[in-house]
């Protein structure tokens, strides 16, 4: 693989930072935090208020002393200082004591495909602030594709699909590495901005901050076929007046607009198949996409990619936890490279 293993093993936490949510693995003890990337600060004294599943609940809710940010976006920090504060809130002072007891406390982070050196030194500069004293950087494409259980050190073609928030990452594996990859900015933020948008112009309605999540649930499980149900209703502002109010919701205008930034999605899939060789195509007829990532979870997504690329197209089991939990296994050492030892001349 092109990650070194042995370092890995060496590690004592790994970190996905993700822009919906940061999860932390600590080796011997699992997956220990899964919240989201969300913290409420106080902007008069300056003091950290909420991190996590609380600090999301306040979004849209807070007075104008309390300032509810996202340090983390498109899967880059971009707060450093913020990130750090965040993650020891969300480690918690038993976890950390219990890290910091460990000589040359070592770390190792997701950094998502082709993202540039100052993206990858934000991410590295996080980690040291909270003691790491060295940091390894894996692509999130093949910590996701160890996550899911992809034979990703054999000489056979894989292929995986990180639908993350802000990105989605997709690309071909072989002999542990990237043969090729393609990634574009949309994700899940994405598509909750063209129903937002949607309904801001169909019908006047402007959504809480925290709604369109249950607006792709009440597509059901066929959201994004014609079988999914014919109506749903909103509950939201009115634009005009203020006033609230409710819109009865034709899902078949909803699935409309959203297929602009899916389309997108197909399009990379297009490239990073046309770039591929031949025989590991060949390969991807049998085996199809794994999807990962909690935008993989889109009701109905999976049918309209097995639809459009005619390929078998699976969600893995914790589509969700995936980097993470490859991740881990990597610094377990559940993990060993194909031994290719060099032939005697």
């Amino acid at each position: 693989m092109t990650v070194d293993l042995e370092r890995l093993r060496r590690c004592h936490f790994a970190v996905d930072l993700g822009a919906a949510r940061t999860r932390v693995y600590v080796k011997g003890s699992g997956l220990v935090v899964d919240q989201p990337s969300v913290a409420a600060v106080n902007t008069r004294t300056g003091a950290l208020i909420a991190v996590g599943e609380f600090a999301e609940r306040m979004t849209g809710r807070t007075p104008d002393y309390i300032r509810v940010v996202r340090p983390i976006a498109g899967g880059t920090v971009v707060d450093i200082e913020m990130a750090q504060r965040m993650l020891r809130h969300l480690l918690g002072d038993r976890m950390r004591r219990a890290l910091r007891r460990k000589p040359r406390l070592r770390a190792a982070a997701c950094a998502p495909y082709d993202a540039d050196p100052l993206a990858r030194r934000a991410t590295t500069e996080t980690l040291v602030g909270l003691g790491a004293r060295r940091v390894e950087l894996v692509d999130t494409l093949i910590a996701a594709a160890v996550g899911c259980g992809l034979p990703v050190e054999r000489p056979e073609a894989t292929m995986v699909m990180v639908c993350g928030a802000a990105a989605t990452q997709v690309a071909v594996l072989s002999l542990g590495s990237i043969v090729t990859a393609e990634r574009i900015p949309v994700g899940g933020e994405a598509v909750d901005h063209a129903i937002v948008q949607h309904l801001r112009h169909a019908h006047a309605l402007m959504l809480p901050s925290q709604a369109v999540r249950p607006l792709q649930v009440a597509l059901s499980g066929n959201g994004l076929t014609p079988h999914g149900p014919a109506s749903t209703e909103i509950h939201g502002r009115d634009v005009a007046t203020g006033l609230a109010r409710s819109v009865r919701v034709d899902t078949a205008a909803v699935r409309d607009a959203i297929q602009t930034p899916l389309t997108a999605v197909l399009d990379a899939i297009g490239k990073v198949l046309r770039e591929c060789p031949p025989d590991l195509v060949a390969d991807l007829a049998d085996r199809g996409i794994v999807m990962v990532g909690g935008s993989a979870l889109l009701p109905g997504f999976d049918q309209m990619l097995r639809r459009a690329t005619g390929m078998p197209v699976h969600i893995a089991e914790r589509p969700d936890v995936c980097a993470a939990q490859g991740l881990g296994a990597m610094l377990e050492g559940r993990i060993e490279p194909l031994a290719l030892d060099p032939l005697a001349a």
